[in-house]
């Protein structure tokens, strides 16, 4: 599966670990799709890494979803560390 898949399922994941984590973010609707772009690349490396399994199996493959889906709410946890509470 290329990045472009990996794009497309990082913009759903990160929708996905927004839903699973609520709360008041800065940034927005952007932020968010670059939280799962990024979350979802890093899903699917870690998967690579650390499991040893090629969690790149497909784009309808539950593995695929999960270690996106993962990544993003990695991803987003760092996000919240980081900005804190920052107000606009």
């Amino acid at each position: 599966m290329g990045i472009i898949a990996w794009i497309l399922i990082g913009l759903l994941a990160g929708a996905i670990a927004k839903a699973l984590m609520p709360g008041k973010d800065p940034g927005g609707c952007l932020i968010t799709m670059a939280i799962g772009i990024v979350g979802g690349l890093l899903g699917g490396w870690l998967g690579k890494v650390i499991f040893g399994v090629d969690s790149i199996d497909g784009f309808f493959s539950l593995s695929t979803w999960i270690a996106a889906v993962v990544g993003s709410v990695i991803v987003l946890a760092l996000y919240r560390v980081v900005t804190g509470n920052r107000s606009r």
